[in-house]
């Protein structure tokens, strides 16, 4: 009789879990397309982000110049003993700078980037900072989060600063992002998944109710395990380190690997193009500017993310280990990378014009997100006083005046517009690369011919983030009305728009 005793509670739980998940599964839905688009965005994203560094090159253009002449790929040389294919492919390979299978990763790439994550976990651990409580887990409680990821960021900025004025452009950092970009991201693709693999399995050691304050996140324990595995099962994952203590990888990789490797990307390509030319155009200083105004923005307002819904709702999976680790820093960098080989020279009258496009996008994102942070810590701030609200059944309120009476998303479009400010410094991008006469060993930049067919490459951030905003956009409006149902409903009513005030 005791082992059936002691079994007994085992069975009752997993009928527990089951319940809980198929509850979740039915408030919430697949998302991003279910199972099988998420299996297909789990795999093809890695291989997307090697098209954008290929086709993008110094070696002979962005994109490649083949790439515009399809019929060279399948048309081999008269004399020529090879296929059509066979001679196109060889082309293709050339033109991007085809490293080979086995020069896609190296040992010096690896060090690097073991080296990079330790030494942001090093400076999250020894730097002073200061703890804030997340918000209140469905379970009860809350977790604390220690906060120093700027003073993490101005310390290696210093230091960099400090090697490029002793150095130059060979600062030893710059040189070596610079050499080994293409294995990097091999590099951080391994990482990336290798930690979405071991969380996910981790995650299956979550109880119902436990001291460590570890929970399921709602939608991301379906029984669907390709699915699962993207969207990420524990909601906040946490890790105790030796000689560092508890990690909370959720909250780290949201904002210091990823998000400060992005602006050190755009630096290392800054640092290439002044090797090259002799000088850094405004275009590439354009690029540094607006993306770190946003960068530095968010890692000052560090607390600012215990409320979004990465870390409140979704859970710890690929979707955003391979979003922070990978896409953020090698994506987002694809215009510095772009005016490293070619340097546009924008001129007054476009300087002006990116930057008041950037300040516009950035007075809408932090004026919006400062008004909501402050109206949910601090309601009784006299900068509240004039504003208006709905109390809903649960008993919190939603804004209806200031900022979030315009559109219930309106932090979105400082955003969008932000995002232009960093493609627009490219102009009609296209360039192509060829060997010049005058000059043995040199290259000429050229954009005859290819003018505006980069575009995809260099604007694909904005693109990107159109749908991105939208797709979030839904998610936070299907996540609401759930949680306030009727109540948000009237809030419908009273704030029509949902991003652009008038228009959507």
């Amino acid at each position: 009789m005791a082992p059936k005793t002691a079994r007994a509670p085992s069975v009752r739980k997993t009928a527990d879990q089951v319940a809980a998940a198929a509850d979740d599964l039915a408030q919430h839905g697949f998302e991003f397309g279910g199972p099988i688009l998420t299996t297909i965005l789990t795999l093809l994203l890695p291989p997307l982000v090697y098209v954008f560094a290929f086709l993008c090159n110094d070696v002979s253009g962005c994109p490649a110049p083949v790439i515009l002449s399809p019929a060279k790929l399948f048309t081999a040389p008269t004399l020529s003993t090879k296929s059509g294919w066979q001679h196109g492919l060889d082309t293709l390979k050339h033109e991007v700078g085809w490293p080979g299978w086995t020069g896609l990763l190296n040992v010096e790439a690896v060090l690097g980037t073991v080296a990079w994550y330790g030494l942001s976990l090093a400076l999250w651990a020894l730097l002073p900072a200061y703890e804030v409580e997340g918000t209140e887990l469905a379970t009860g409680g809350r977790l604390k989060y220690r906060m120093n990821a700027f003073f993490s960021a101005v310390a290696i900025m210093i230091t960099c600063a400090a090697g490029t004025w002793v150095s130059g452009p060979d600062f030893q950092v710059w040189t070596f992002i610079n050499r080994h970009y293409v294995q990097l991201i091999t590099a951080n693709v391994i990482v990336s998944y290798a930690l979405a693999a071991w969380v996910f399995l981790r995650s299956y050691s979550v109880k119902a109710h436990n001291k460590e304050k570890r929970e399921l996140a709602a939608g991301g324990h379906t029984g669907n395990i390709l699915y699962d595995f993207f969207i990420g099962r524990e909601l906040n994952p946490r890790v105790v380190v030796p000689f560092f203590g508890e990690v909370d990888i959720k909250a780290f990789m949201e904002l210091r690997p990823g998000m400060l490797g992005w602006i050190m990307l755009d630096l290392a390509f800054a640092a290439k193009q002044y090797k090259s030319y002799g000088y850094i155009t405004d275009s590439m200083l354009m690029v540094i500017i607006s993306q770190s105004v946003y960068v530095f923005d968010a890692l000052y307002m560090e607390e600012a993310i215990l409320t979004t819904m990465d870390i409140t709702r979704d859970g710890f999976g690929f979707m955003l280990s391979f979003g922070d680790l990978v896409w953020v820093p090698f994506i987002y960098s694809l215009q510095a990378k772009y005016l490293s080989v070619h340097p546009v020279a924008l001129g007054p009258s476009y300087v002006l014009l990116i930057l008041a496009v950037q300040a516009t996008g950035y007075y809408i994102f932090r004026s919006s997100n400062s008004q909501k942070n402050r109206f949910r810590s601090n309601p009784s701030d006299p900068s509240n006083a004039k504003l208006t609200s709905i109390k809903t059944a649960n008993g919190s309120r939603l804004l209806t005046s200031g900022w979030w009476g315009m559109a219930r998303h309106i932090n979105y479009l400082g955003d969008f517009i932000l995002s232009w400010s960093y493609c627009l410094p490219t102009l009609a991008a296209g360039y192509k690369l060829t060997p010049s006469i005058l000059y043995p060993g040199t290259r000429l930049v050229s954009t005859e011919g290819m003018k505006g067919w980069a575009i995809p490459i260099t604007y694909f951030y904005l693109i990107y983030f159109a749908v991105l905003l939208v797709h979030r956009e839904r998610r936070d409006e299907e996540k609401c009305r759930h949680k306030y149902g009727k109540d948000w409903e009237e809030y419908c009513r009273q704030v029509r728009w949902r991003i652009i005030p008038g228009i959507y």
